[in-house]
């Protein structure tokens, strides 16, 4: 009977995610509805408090934030932006593979998709419409390379597979950054040869929407190559310092965004009290709205555990192991997709099934590793996501078009990170 009742639950939880009502009160709510019905509500209370001192999480999270904010107030990712965007102008027949990998690239310094969409689409998309490519199909092209958050310290799922693997966040990073970087360039070229074959590669006349001052936005700043390298210093010295060729380098995610910070302070000469006030108001926003989703996420599990749902569902899939794979790839997949995000219900898989990963022959890090690339790609074919309607709107065009013409790439390079990955 607890069981049936958490079922019903979980899917008014699905339900209400599905119609974007704040995720951290409907996982905190159901949570803690959850262990009242099992006779324990201390139990998602107590796990409140212990997933408020996440040390590891807090710490590579909110120092990552608190860099990224540095970024945008020293202006270094807008260097950042503008130069690849000059670059890809010179690109011609691989311009469409050139922006996504680009905007790729250009996540993983800014990790919010959304944010990283509108910082580089207002300049790529008008470039690539510009360049005769159809507006949907330059918007799809920005929208299919916003997964670079993959390779970023402070991405929640790293920092969560790092827990569970009981191992370092560079770790994770180099586990899974092959099917990233692979998938990246997949969706990129399965995208060109879907323009190809739709004609929208080449020849399109803008109709006024874009100006050529907007086409040439790039032209508003100068670039310094050392302001646009910055956004990408910390995370060089982490992958540098991880392969263990450069001893000195090695260091934890906090470290190694504090020495980008104060290096950004010299470099671009900002004001040291702005800088600092903009590093720590990033670390609290991280605090808010990422730790948040942790903190509810783990009300909502142990609700779930007293209620049983947990134990049921890992009994479910130890008797069926061959579809644990499918689960684990295809199930945070189509609820990023539908619901537009996928760190609530990827963050929930990999709290309660993958510390089960070895009963299923697999373990945390390729699991976890699975479970949260699945979701980063559900997302960045969903309709409904922040980063999708943004492109859609830089480009003129409906959302909806965006997902149609990067479904294809995005779906292959699913599979074939399932491949890598399991």
């Amino acid at each position: 009977m607890m069981v049936i009742l958490g079922g019903v639950i979980l899917i008014g939880v699905v339900y209400l995610l599905l119609k974007r009502h704040e995720s951290r009160m409907v996982l905190i709510a159901a949570g803690i509805l959850m262990a009242i019905i099992a006779g324990k509500p201390m139990s998602a209370l107590d796990a409140f408090a212990k997933s408020m001192t996440n040390a590891g999480l807090i710490t590579s999270v909110c120092s990552s934030m608190g860099f990224a904010m540095v970024m945008k107030y020293t202006g270094c990712d807008k260097h950042l932006v503008v130069a690849i965007g000059k670059f890809l102008k010179k690109l011609g027949f691989l311009l469409i593979p050139g922006a996504t990998i680009a905007t790729f690239v250009i996540n993983i310094a800014i990790p919010s998709a959304a944010g990283a969409s509108a910082a580089v689409g207002v300049i790529f998309i008008p470039i690539l419409m510009a360049s005769g490519i159809h507006p949907a199909m330059a918007a799809a092209a920005v929208k299919s390379g916003t997964y670079g958050s993959m390779l970023n310290p402070g991405l929640l799922h790293n920092g969560v597979i790092a827990k569970l693997a009981n191992t370092d966040i560079p770790t994770v990073i180099q586990y899974h950054m092959k099917a990233d970087v692979i998938g990246v360039i997949i969706a990129a070229f399965v995208l060109t040869g879907v323009g190809i074959f739709l004609k929208e590669n080449s020849g399109y006349v803008p109709e006024g929407e874009v100006t050529e001052e907007e086409a040439n936005a790039e032209n508003s700043i100068k670039v310094n190559p050392i302001y646009a390298l910055m956004p990408l210093l910390p995370v060089v010295i982490l992958l540098l310092g991880s392969t263990g060729k450069v001893p000195m380098l090695k260091m934890g995610v906090p470290q190694a965004m504090i020495i980008g910070a104060i290096l950004s302070l010299i470099v671009t000469r900002s004001n040291p009290t702005q800088l600092t006030k903009s590093f720590f108001d990033g670390m609290g926003d991280a605090y808010a709205n990422i730790i948040g989703i942790i903190i509810s996420v783990g009300v909502f599990v142990a609700g779930m555990q007293q209620l049983g749902l947990v134990k049921a569902l890992i009994a479910w899939m130890l008797e069926s192991t061959g579809i644990v794979k499918i689960a684990a790839t295809f199930g945070p997949f189509i609820l990023a997709m539908i619901a537009g995000s996928g760190d609530a219900a990827t963050v929930a898989f990999n709290e309660a099934v993958t510390p089960h990963a070895a009963e299923f022959g697999l373990d945390a890090l390729s699991m976890g590793s699975m479970a949260a690339l699945a979701g980063t790609l559900g997302r960045t074919m969903s309709p409904i996501a922040g980063a999708t309607i943004i492109c859609a709107g830089i480009a003129g065009v409906d959302p909806m078009e965006v997902c149609k013409r990067n479904a294809l790439g995005i779906f292959i390079a699913l599979i074939v990170g399932m491949f890598i990955l399991l």
